[in-house]
Parts: C-alpha cells; sequence; structure tokens
C-alpha cells in the first residue's frame, strides 16, 4: 500500500516540526487561550459560589473579576517562566495549578484544611509531571534539546 509522501521533507529531514498554522494564529493563540480559560474559570467559580441560588450583580462580578486575575496570572505565567531554569519552571506550574485547583474547591463550601490538602496534592502531582517534561525536554541551562 502506498502512502503520501509528507510536504515539508527537509523539516522532517532536520527533526523539525510542520506547523499547520502561520505565525499569527500562533500570536492570536498566545491571548485567546488564557481569555477563554479565564472566562471558564471565571463562571466555574462564580457558579460554585452562588450554590445554585439565582445569579446576582455581586456573583457576575466575582466571576469576571475572578476571569481577569485567572487571565493575567496565566498570560504572565506563560510569558515568564519559559526563562525559568527547570525546576522553578515546574514548581511555578505547579503552584499555579495547585491554587486554582484550591480555590475553585474553597468557593464550593468545602473547608480551608481540605481545600489546602487538595490544592497540595495536585500541586505534587502537577510537579511531577512537569519536572519530567522539562527534564526530558531541556538541558540543563533550559534550551531545549529537540
Amino acid at each position: 500500500m502506498a502512502h503520501a509522501a509528507p510536504r515539508n521533507r527537509a523539516a522532517i529531514e532536520r527533526g523539525g516540526t510542520t506547523d499547520l498554522f502561520s505565525r499569527k494564529v500562533h500570536r492570536a493563540a498566545v491571548i485567546a487561550l488564557p481569555v477563554v480559560l479565564g472566562l471558564v474559570y471565571g463562571f466555574w467559580a462564580a457558579a460554585n459560589r452562588r450554590y445554585g441560588g439565582p445569579v446576582t450583580g455581586w456573583n457576575l462580578l466575582f466571576g469576571f473579576v475572578t476571569a481577569l486575575v485567572f487571565a493575567v496570572v496565566l498570560v504572565a505565567l506563560l510569558t515568564l517562566a519559559p526563562k525559568l531554569r527547570r525546576e522553578i519552571h515546574a514548581a511555578v506550574w505547579a503552584a499555579f495549578c495547585g491554587i486554582a485547583v484550591a480555590f475553585l474547591f474553597s468557593q464550593s463550601g468545602g473547608s480551608v484544611l481540605r481545600a489546602t490538602a487538595l490544592g497540595l496534592a495536585v500541586t505534587a502531582g502537577v510537579f511531577a509531571i512537569m519536572f519530567y517534561r522539562f527534564y526530558t525536554q531541556e538541558d540543563a541551562e533550559g534550551h531545549r534539546v529537540r
């Protein structure tokens, strides 16, 4: 059975990857992704806080402020974290994910101790995964190997 030859053979031979999207699309995604994720996170936090009750103005304000803070921190993380050493890079991502999950849990009426325990568990798991990823994809100076 015959297979189609790849279009960008030179990129494959030198070990690179082929991009499906242009630079313009990638630049737009850097802003669009945190905004969309922030809106989803803000909606989720506001829904947890109102416990299925009516939507109020304060609930909407809480959701939008939460979305704004989440999106700004995510943009800062996406911009600044790749410049860090791999250990710190993994720790920053882990802290962000652990804090985000613990905050959502705390808005649903759970105790502070349970929210802290859940946040620490998520932080530990994300740190292990991200450290492994950065350790296998970067050298000691933080340059990508592949």
